[in-house]
């Protein structure tokens, strides 16, 4: 008989938060699957809990993923982690979870807590309809696609970014999305958890030298249905500008994406761009 796949959520930071749910589950189980073994055993030492446990992350997803699966085939448990939060929210965890269901092995959730709910929780803006964007790619043509596909999103939206890309994430934010308010969320649940409620204009300004550390979240206003930003010529110049040497766009690209973002007319975004 085939044993289970349970996919464990742990604390984000304040070991206080785990379950007794879920301390059973690790408890019980035959082995553990980890993102990283070294902050599990951390983890497992606190609770006086031994159990052998296999590395489960990005780079052996495919090959380890069908060894923990033979396991489970052959009657083992296995308990799923990752290194904080839930497993399988943006994170390799989601490959091993579809595997075992594609085997036909029992998959189980002992929920736990999500950096990115407890974000939209603490950021005080509209969240009874939002989309989880997870981390934005570094690679440029992939970034830009992801961003210009929500410059119209209405929902709120929500963002993971690590400390030393987000002074360039905020300021491409504000490329594609204008003016917008914003909910940086930081270190949640540990000692010096903090949020800051901004806008992008004004998060570009202050924390330009990534000068926030810790686990980021960002909760971005979505699109109004009726925008009045203020924004002067001015304003979409220096837009279409950074695009033009940040994304390398053509002028007249840059200028299309300005006009889009500001409401000031493409043309005059153009030759104001020429004259520069």
């Amino acid at each position: 008989m085939s044993g289970k796949l349970f996919v464990v959520g742990t604390p984000i930071g304040n070991l206080g938060d785990i379950s007794p749910r879920a301390l059973k589950t690790l408890e019980d189980c035959d082995f553990i699957a980890a993102e990283d073994t070294r902050v599990t055993l951390k983890l497992l030492n606190h609770f006086e809990i031994k159990k052998p446990m296999i590395s489960y992350f990005e780079h052996n997803r495919r090959a380890k993923g069908q060894i923990i699966a033979d396991r489970i085939l052959a009657g083992e448990t296995c308990a799923l982690v990752t290194d904080a939060g839930m497993p399988a929210v943006s994170d390799p965890g989601e490959d091993l979870v579809d595997l075992c269901h594609e085997l036909g092995i029992t998959v189980c959730a002992v929920p736990g807590p999500s950096a990115f709910v407890a974000a939209i929780a603490l950021s005080g803006l509209s969240v009874g309809r939002f989309c989880f964007e997870g981390f934005l790619s570094m690679n440029k043509p992939s970034r830009r696609e992801h961003l210009e596909s929500l410059t119209d999103e209405k929902r709120t939206m929500v963002f993971y970014e690590a400390p030393h890309k987000l002074s360039a994430t905020l300021k491409d934010m504000f490329s594609y999305f204008g003016q917008r308010r914003l909910v940086i969320v930081r270190e949640i649940t540990k000692i010096h958890e903090e949020v800051i409620r901004t806008t992008l204009k004004d998060a570009v300004e202050a924390y330009g030298e990534n000068s926030l550390k810790g686990e980021i979240v960002l909760v971005v206003e979505g699109k109004k249905e009726t925008e009045d930003e203020g924004f002067s010529l001015e304003d979409a110049v220096k837009i279409a500008s950074e695009l033009m040497e940040k994304e390398e766009m053509s002028a007249s690209f840059a200028a299309k994406q300005a006009a889009k973002e500001t409401g000031i007319k493409k043309g005059d975004i153009y030759k104001a761009l020429l004259e520069d």
